[in-house]
């Protein structure tokens, strides 16, 4: 075999799973509402101010910082998300969290899948010792169908 054969076929994807949080509102959205929001409380805060109210621009000013901040939080973690991809010989984890990417590669014969004792418990992949938890980003009544159909590819690869 050819190296262009090698580099032409790559190794099939039996199975695809992209998991992400469900985020209604893009990026640029969010800073516009953000900004209208700043806008709107600065203006009332300054006619207040000009009627004598001068505290009230201060907690203003401490109410945007504190929302912007919960905004910062909230964006960093937008774009989340989990894939595990199921190739004939491994199984490919893929997590990323704000700016962390995690990947881990475990081989599909050995894993067992273990739905979490309660709905709100991640689905966890076990295999020689190492524990991977999954399905985070899945609404709880989704988990334990997750887990079944993961078992399901699992058994159908091996």
């Amino acid at each position: 075999m050819q190296t262009s054969d090698l580099l032409a076929s790559p190794e099939p994807v039996i199975k695809d799973w992209l998991m992400k949080r469900n985020c209604s509102v893009s990026p640029r959205q969010f800073v516009y509402f953000y900004v209208s929001l700043a806008f709107v409380s600065v203006t009332i805060a300054v006619l207040l101010l000009i009627n004598g109210a001068w505290l009230v621009l201060p907690f203003t000013g401490i109410d945007l910082l504190v929302v912007g901040g919960a905004f910062a939080v909230y964006a960093r973690h937008a774009v989340d998300y989990e894939r595990i991809r199921l190739y004939p010989n491994r199984l490919v984890i893929e997590q990323v969290s704000a700016d962390t990417l995690s990947q881990f590669e475990l081989n599909p014969r050995w894993v067992r899948v273990e739905p979490g004792a309660t709905p709100r418990d991640p689905v966890r992949l076990v295999s020689r010792g190492q524990t991977v938890a999954v399905g985070l980003h899945l609404p709880q009544y989704r988990r334990a169908q997750f887990a079944r159909e993961l078992r399901t590819w699992l058994a159908r690869g091996a």
